[in-house]
C-alpha cells in the first residue's frame, strides 16, 4: 500500500491567494446539504493544525486541517473600485 501523500496545501507559501473548501462543524445533523463553505484569501501561515488566511470580509480565518476538503490556488484579487 502506498504511503499517504502530503496534501498540496502544505506546500503553500505566505502571500499566495487560495480558495479552501472546508467542512462545516456547526451544522445540525438533520440540516440539508451542503455542509461545506469556501474561504478565499491570502495565505498568512501553514502548519500541522491547518492554514491561516486573510480574507476581505471576515479578516483572518483559521481553517483546521481536518476540515479541509478541496483547495486551489487562484489569481490575485482585482483592485477595489474607488468610491464615487
Amino acid at each position: 500500500m502506498p504511503a499517504p501523500s502530503t496534501p498540496s496545501w502544505r506546500s503553500w507559501s505566505p502571500g499566495i491567494r487560495v480558495v479552501v473548501r472546508r467542512a462545516l462543524d456547526d451544522v445540525p445533523a438533520d440540516a440539508p446539504p451542503p455542509h461545506y463553505t469556501d474561504v478565499v484569501g491570502d495565505v498568512l501561515a501553514v502548519d500541522d493544525t491547518g492554514v491561516l488566511l486573510r480574507t476581505r470580509r471576515r479578516g483572518d480565518v483559521h481553517v483546521p486541517a481536518e476540515a479541509i476538503r478541496l483547495t486551489k490556488v487562484v489569481p490575485p484579487a482585482r483592485p477595489r473600485r474607488p468610491a464615487p
